[in-house]
């Protein structure tokens, strides 16, 4: 029978020598700490505190950042996978993990579990956990943005450029209708007299004219359509009508605010921006992505770097000018050609990182800052029906409408009805913005974001009962 051989002398000695250098530095230590006990430092001006503890009336950022952020992509998962099995978009799971963690059940059932997560007003007066987690929310929506436009395929969008323009102009003015006609009943029981009934009209009209762009494109590639002809003139309908949508916000504020030369200007300035995206940008992104597939090996430094600056500096184009963060993000996207080794390596190596770790935070903040309790009383559930009544024919009936005439078939305009019909959270920004300026209650906030749930519900099994055709990869 072998046996093992023994370690050798130099492995033995370099052990011993390991074990001797570290307690020489110990011993060594000890003396310098010795030697500085007796020194004597200048007393400090102003107040110092240790790396890594937290003052009095301060919250530990990054602690309630990764504890919040761990909660909400364990519950989102969860619910996400229970979602999918019941055959509805792991998105829906999300957000009604926000909403779990938020005032409306962890904070009526335990205020003291929910602000472990994120701190009261008391604990952070400035809100600092809060902002930090919508920042972060926020850039994961733009990245996602950004890959979503480089999955787009702008050639075969072009062929549906017309119709894509039509459907999605009448999916607007239809329910921007419509909402502002339900506000002649809304109005005196869910607003007040410090609130202009234009100002409160236009605000209903807007939210619900909007489609959630991020909400819909995930929604199409978790049914596989991302890339079908429907699922492409889909994309494009849901662009253009968040564009003139977010235009159409910017001049509501303004009216809100009596800045309409502003507005106006806003609008302008987007129109600009637009056609120097195709115009100017298009054309030297082509030349500089051609260079680059010609170039052996792995992308160079440079050109990872300068598309991450590029993604940034268009979202903070259109941030600036104040259409949403998203579509400048989305635009860099869909003018990068489809075909590219940047779109398709980037497209790869983002997908699991922004769709697993941060575009679930983007769900889950709106949904955290929801407050169903405030909904009670048949009436306020009246008006819950009423307005996702009024949402669903008003966006479903004019897209139906609209893609019919345009030649599209009587499957695909209800398809395409369903998809539009999805709001989600950009209408929740909407909202967002009106409730910070007074103009929307929270009762109609919470009554608002259960119109974007149900109507997002709605879209998955429409599609199904459709029972459309397989994609054919692109």
């Amino acid at each position: 029978m072998s046996t093992a051989n023994p370690p050798p002398k130099s492995l033995w000695l370099g052990a011993v020598g390991y074990l001797a250098m570290l307690a020489l530095g110990i011993a060594l230590f000890f003396l310098i700490r010795q030697t500085g006990l007796g020194l004597n430092a200048p007393q400090s001006s102003t107040e110092t505190r240790l790396v890594g503890t937290v003052a009095a009336g301060q919250v530990d950022l990054l602690l309630h950042v990764l504890i919040t952020l761990a909660a909400v992509l364990g519950l989102g998962f969860l619910l996400g996978r229970i979602c999918r099995s019941l055959g509805q978009p792991p998105v829906i799971g999300e957000v009604i993990a926000g909403i779990l963690l938020g005032p409306s059940l962890l904070g009526a059932v335990s205020p003291a579990a929910m602000h472990l997560l994120v701190p009261s007003i008391e604990q952070d007066p400035k809100q600092q956990v809060s902002s930090a987690i919508r920042a972060i929310s926020q850039l994961g929506v733009i990245l996602y943005m950004f890959l979503v436009g480089l999955e787009l395929n702008a050639a075969r969008l072009k062929n549906q450029a017309k119709s894509a323009i039509a459907i999605s102009h009448a999916s607007i003015v239809v329910p921007f209708v419509l909402g502002a006609a339900l506000a002649l009943w809304l109005y005196p029981t869910l607003s007040h007299s410090g609130v202009p009934f234009t100002s409160f009209a236009l605000f209903l009209g807007v939210a619900m004219a909007i489609t959630a762009f991020p909400v819909l494109a995930r929604i199409l590639a978790d049914s596989k359509l991302d890339r079908t002809d429907l699922g492409i003139v889909a994309l494009g309908c849901a662009a253009a009508d968040d564009v003139t949508a977010w235009c159409l916000l910017a001049l509501v504020v303004g009216v809100a605010q009596a800045q309409v030369g502003e507005a106006l200007l806003v609008g302008a300035a987007a129109g600009l921006f637009i056609l120097g995206m195709f115009f100017v940008a298009r054309p030297l992104l082509k030349k500089l992505t051609e260079r680059l597939d010609a170039l052996p090996g792995p992308l160079p430094p440079y050109a990872v770097s300068g598309t991450f600056f590029l993604v940034l500096a268009c979202a903070f184009g259109t941030e600036w000018i104040g259409v949403h963060a998203v579509f400048g993000a989305f635009l860099l996207g869909a003018v990068i050609p489809h075909e590219s080794r940047i779109a398709k390596e980037f497209t790869a190596k983002l997908h699991d990182p922004v769709t697993v770790l941060l575009l679930p935070a983007f769900f889950a903040s709106s949904g955290m800052r929801t407050e169903l309790g405030l909904l009670s009383g048949w009436e306020n559930w009246l008006f819950v029906v009423a307005i996702i009544a009024v949402a669903t024919v008003g966006k479903f009936g004019g897209t139906l409408i609209a893609a019919r005439v345009t030649g599209q078939t009587w499957k695909d305009s209800a398809a395409l009805g369903a998809l539009m019909n999805t709001r989600g959270l950009m209408g929740l920004i909407v909202l967002d913005i009106g409730l910070e300026m007074g103009v929307i209650s929270k009762t109609l906030f919470a009554m608002m974001v259960l119109m974007a749930l149900a109507t997002t519900l709605a879209t998955s099994p429409v599609l199904r009962a459709l029972k459309l055709s397989k994609p054919n990869p692109v």
